[in-house]
């Protein structure tokens, strides 16, 4: 039977992402996702994981990440929720992906690269909770 949900916790530690990403593709491969749809899913989900980890906190305390992927009728939604600062990441300016190589500052395509390959993302802030939900249309994948 494929599992159609996962629920898990990750410490805001950048060795977490070794766990996220074996569960991710676990997932991805109990659902029979294609190779390019799991690769971006797994992008997106390392990119912001990753941002909250090194950004999202004043401290050096364990915080933990809470994340939710479940599939239904052919979306893939993810949730995250931590108790970091403030972040809304739809607000987040684009980069000038026009400016030539040489010219580009560093930083701002993780966000980017998420809007891109992601089909809906929708941020709410919960009292002390960023909460970041994801969908992925997999229906033509």
């Amino acid at each position: 039977m494929i599992a159609d949900r996962v629920s898990l916790e990750l410490r805001n530690s950048l060795s977490e992402l070794d766990t996220l990403g074996q569960i991710l593709q676990q997932f991805g491969e109990e659902l029979g996702l294609a190779n390019k749809t799991l690769f971006q899913i797994c992008l997106a989900m390392e990119e912001i994981v990753s941002n909250i980890i090194s950004y999202g906190y004043t401290d050096d305390d364990v915080h933990w990440i809470k994340i939710a992927l479940s599939y239904d009728k052919g979306i893939i939604t993810i949730r995250l929720e931590d108790d970091g600062i403030p972040f809304n990441p739809l607000w987040a300016q684009e980069p000038d992906c026009e400016c030539p190589l040489e010219k580009r500052k560093v930083g701002k395509l993780g966000i980017h690269l998420c809007k891109k390959v992601m089909d809906d993302m929708i941020y709410e802030r919960f009292g002390n909770k960023n909460v970041l939900t994801l969908r992925k249309d997999i229906k033509d994948s």
